[in-house]
């Protein structure tokens, strides 16, 4: 047997090269959650397998299957791949018990992984993570429970449903190129602004081992493409999604690339027209949110990064938008898991009634700029509690010539400034890297923070 300390939970999942990704480890991850199952009283009970477009998906989702199934367990296995979202929902729609998904979401090909899914349909607490690494074993060869179905389906035409039922939206007349980065929502999230009237550019919309050379990872410098589709074909949006098209990132006709705060901000914003409620977004999001949520006498509430904790706050707060600066979104009146294919149709819809350009710009004029960057510094995973340990003892008062305020710790360590602008330094939860973050209203105070926040971090690794 594989040696199974290799599995280790993060952020999301646990991920990692295929050949650390085993079959054999990737069995033992099935086995385990068959048990952990049990143990929460659903042991037998249906459950879902869902898979991303990699090369590898599908046999691995097979063989997490075939576990589930000799534990008793029903399978839904899609009939292709499809956007993690999907499967999600899937889960509360059908009544699951939940569900595993077999993806490495934005990591290079090299890469796979799968994280689990419980019968809520929002990411996994660290309790139910933990109690899964802690019984992994070797399926046995001779299971207790009377074999499973597994049986293939199509999770597409009940979110599709929900997702328009939730966007009551008229797209007719809106011009959208749809950048699928050769990933899995590449006739899903396309298909469904379609449904709702939008004529639709398809962009990278073909399977690729490789996803055509470049990491489906939606940030600026992986959209240029995208952003010369909209002026080429004089779309009034570009929409993209990750690998497994749970995260959305916007193109706009002016600004090209769309910075995912300001998306949280202009689509908060569009939200509160017609209706009200919280926000929740994370440490590394921008206090532009909060300052659309004063103007409207809503609060806005801060989570650690990781989308399993933006979850937790969303369902305690009843919040009726909720999102990182990474392009992780859900909205009131959905599961609360990160889902990129609805965020398209709330994206169409509200650039159908004003163009982000136009909302963004508005926005900044009323409440102020607001620029946000962040920048990586190299880290081993066993020197990252270290590294945030000493930094503790080494916070100066000041940093780049302004006094520090209050320093909040839910995530690694945040200085807020006496000017408004915040400096965070956090561990990455999936890469051995420290991520250090800054805000501030010019670029040139954020490239200060960064480069300060550099020199604080790189003596410590």
């Amino acid at each position: 047997m594989d040696d199974l300390d290799a599995v280790e939970f993060g952020t999301d999942g646990w991920r990692a090269t295929l050949d650390v990704f085993t079959t054999p480890r990737v069995r033992a991850v099935a086995q385990a959650t068959a048990d952990h199952l049990a143990e929460a009283g659903r042991g037998g009970e249906p459950v879902a397998v869902g898979y991303d477009a990699r090369p590898t998906s599908r046999e691995f989702a097979e063989a997490i299957a075939d576990v589930l199934a000799a534990n008793g367990h029903d399978v839904l296995l899609p009939e292709r791949d499809c956007p993690t979202p999907l499967t999600a929902y899937a889960i509360v729609d059908r009544d699951l018990a939940g569900a595993l998904v077999v993806t490495a979401s934005h990591n290079p090909p090299e890469y796979n992984g799968v994280k689990f899914i419980p019968d809520d349909g929002a990411p996994a607490l660290p309790h139910v993570t933990q109690s899964i690494e802690a019984n992994l074993r070797a399926p046995p060869a001779d299971p207790d429970a009377a074999r499973g179905e597994i049986r293939e389906v199509d999770f597409a035409p009940a979110h599709f449903a929900h997702a328009r039922d939730l966007v009551d939206a008229d797209l007719s007349g809106l011009d959208v190129v749809y950048d699928a980065m050769h990933g899995s929502g590449r006739g899903f999230t396309d298909a469904l602004l379609e449904s709702a009237g939008a004529t639709v550019e398809r962009h990278r919309c073909e399977r690729s081992d490789d996803f055509g050379g470049t990491p489906p990872e939606p940030d600026e410098a992986n959209l240029q493409a995208l952003a010369l589709a909209v002026q080429e074909h004089d779309a009034d949006i570009g929409i993209a999604n990750d690998g497994d098209a749970d995260r959305i990132a916007i193109v706009t006709p002016e600004r090209g690339f769309l910075d995912e705060n300001l998306f949280f901000a202009a689509t908060y914003d569009y939200l509160l027209e017609d209706d009200s409620g919280p926000a929740v977004r994370t440490v590394s999001t921008t206090f532009l949110v909060d300052r659309i949520a004063a103007a409207h006498d809503e609060e806005v509430y801060e989570t650690a990064v990781g989308f399993k904790w933006v979850a937790e706050e969303m369902g305690a707060r009843d919040a009726l938008f909720a999102g990182e600066e990474s392009g992780g979104f859900s909205v009131r009146g959905h599961i609360r898991e990160k889902d990129g294919v609805l965020m398209a149709l709330l994206a169409a819809a509200a650039a159908a009634e004003e163009s982000y350009d136009d909302r963004v710009d508005r926005i900044l004029e009323t409440y102020g700029e607001v620029h946000q960057s962040k920048v990586s510094v190299a880290c081993p995973d066993d020197r990252k509690a270290a590294v945030l340990d000493e930094l503790a003892d080494s916070l100066p008062e000041s940093v780049a010539g302004v006094a520090v305020e209050r320093v909040n710790d839910a995530d690694g360590f945040k200085a807020l400034f006496e000017d408004g602008s915040w400096l965070l330094v956090r561990a990455s939860g999936t890469e051995p890297k420290m991520r250090v973050y800054a805000e501030a209203d010019s670029e040139s105070r954020v490239a200060d923070l960064l480069e300060a926040g550099r020199d604080l971090v790189e003596p410590l690794v």
